[in-house]
């Protein structure tokens, strides 16, 4: 038999919305057991209502290219580091302390389907995150520069708990790209979460940046609150792929 709805069960279901503590109390106070179970309901009901609309409103917000779930997910070929495993990064552990994580392996490894996952987990249990390929987050810092918008742009991707940077080193990028993203990079540091996928080993950012300097000190930030999962395998796409 279930216990019966208490005006403290009522406040602290309440404190979630706009109502205060003291019209809450006063009501339930007010109501006989069935009354206050009815209005518990409500107000529940309201809860897990804002909360669907939140996350529905970040996943939008995220713009990710496909929408994935670890549901399913084959953890088979991810090497983790040690003392850390795929439990931890199912529950966004990293988020806290804004930690980073690389994804490093070969095309069609999974990295990207993991990437997405995370961040639709992280909109799903309310926090803002945004995901873009290397080349799409240059090209939108470039406009706003362009349009001398760029701190508004900055200020507003910092609003994201976790930023994703998918296929880092897949395309070349010019000096003013390699400034603009190694910007995002050191803002982010202990501030707020990054995941880049890349196929490149460290030893190789340099020539994404196209300066040594630059990648030595992106690749600083990255590593002193960050871990790197290596993907191994064939590439899934080819696997299945039609044409042979």
């Amino acid at each position: 038999m279930t216990e019966p709805i208490t005006a403290v069960d009522i406040i602290t279901a309440g404190k979630a919305t706009s109502l205060t503590a003291t019209v809450l109390a006063e009501w339930a106070e007010k109501g006989t057991p069935k009354q206050r179970e009815y209005l518990h309901g409500l107000l529940i009901a309201e809860q897990q209502s804002r909360h669907t609309a939140r996350s529905t409103r970040l996943l939008r917000a995220a713009k990710l290219p496909m929408i994935k779930t670890l549901d399913g997910y084959d953890w088979t070929n991810i090497g983790f580091p040690a003392g850390y495993g795929r439990d931890q990064l199912r529950c966004l552990d990293f988020l806290d302390t804004g930690g980073d994580l690389v994804f490093y392996g070969d095309v069609g490894t999974g990295k990207t389907h993991l990437a997405c996952a995370l961040v639709a987990q992280a909109c799903q249990e309310g926090i803002p995150a945004r995901f873009f390929t290397t080349a799409s987050l240059v090209a939108h810092l470039r406009r706003a520069k362009d349009a001398d918008r760029l701190d508004k742009e900055l200020a507003s991707l910092a609003k994201n708990r976790l930023l994703v940077i998918d296929e880092f080193g897949y395309l070349p990028i010019d000096t003013e790209g390699a400034r603009l993203l190694f910007q995002v990079i050191a803002d982010a540091y202990e501030k707020r979460s990054l995941i880049l996928t890349t196929n490149l080993a460290f030893s190789k950012w340099g020539a994404v940046f196209g300066d040594d300097h630059m990648a030595a000190a992106v690749i600083d930030r990255i590593v002193h609150h960050g871990r790197l999962l290596h993907f191994t395998g064939e590439s899934y796409r080819v696997k299945h792929a039609l044409m042979t």
